[in-house]
């Protein structure tokens, strides 16, 4: 393999590894799709050092080694990337892609979401749904579905003015806590405790607390513990919002 084609074909590895990390994917899975294209499209062995923002690789042929340094920016989580780069490696383990497939692959890559006029109906029915499974009457799961859901407005419409998440995290469990209070100020239900519970569900990091116990569990201290202060953050940021509406609503 000559140099040029080494320098290449680490570049689209390490894109790839940049790619699943920005979007979510646990260390231990970007080290092996890392290291499975490598070998795929030529590389004798891949190397990864994966820090909390930044990752570290080495591809090594006949002896010869190239280093190369990428900065992670987290853009949310997207199982879509990451499929689809799970896909291009595969294809390229069997023969399908070469290195040009595999870069123009890369290069069309673009996260989907889902709308809002979808999205944020369903955050209400589930949270809604949460409700009810914590034995809450008619009228608290109503009151649910429309916390819910103006906090899903709120969180998207402040995602779109780039506001910073922690920020987010807090003024959505504000204009929840003080939307889901109606239950308390008129008593249109028996069981307001269960609108208030439920309602701020949407707002738990459950991804990323999973993702950080996984890569400590697998090894990955450094990284699992920075994704965990991250998580514990986001639900400090929550209970802040959510603490200001109810000493101003005057539950406490």
């Amino acid at each position: 393999m000559y140099a040029d084609s080494q320098n290449d074909i680490t570049r689209l590895v390490v894109r790839c590894a940049q790619l699943l990390l920005a979007y979510g994917a646990e260390s231990d899975l970007v080290e092996e799709i890392s290291q499975r294209l490598g070998k795929a499209l030529g590389i004798a062995s891949i190397e990864l050092s994966i820090s909390s923002n930044s990752l570290v690789l080495t591809s090594l042929v006949h002896g010869r080694c190239i280093t190369t340094t990428r900065r992670i920016r987290a853009h949310g989580i997207n199982m879509m990337v990451i499929c689809e780069i799970q896909r291009i490696c595969i294809l390229a383990e069997k023969r399908i892609y070469g290195a040009n497939e595999v870069r123009r692959r890369l290069a069309h890559i673009k996260p989907k979401s889902y709308p809002a006029i979808a999205l944020i109906p369903m955050i209400g029915l589930s949270c809604a749904s949460f409700c009810h499974l914590f034995d809450g009457d008619l009228l608290a799961c109503i009151i649910t579905f429309f916390a819910s859901a103006i906090g899903m407005m709120v969180r998207l419409f402040l995602a779109s003015r780039h506001f910073n998440l922690l920020v987010n995290f807090s003024l959505t469990a504000f204009v929840i806590s003080s939307v889901a209070q109606v239950g308390y100020i008129w008593p249109i239900t028996e069981t307001p405790q269960a609108a208030m519970a439920a309602s701020v569900l949407m707002l738990i990091p459950g991804f990323p607390m999973i993702n950080a116990i996984s890569d400590m569990v697998k090894g990955h201290m450094n990284v699992g513990i920075s994704r965990w202060g991250h998580a514990t953050l986001l639900t400090l940021a929550s209970v802040i919002g959510i603490t200001i509406a109810m000493q101003l609503g005057g539950i406490f």
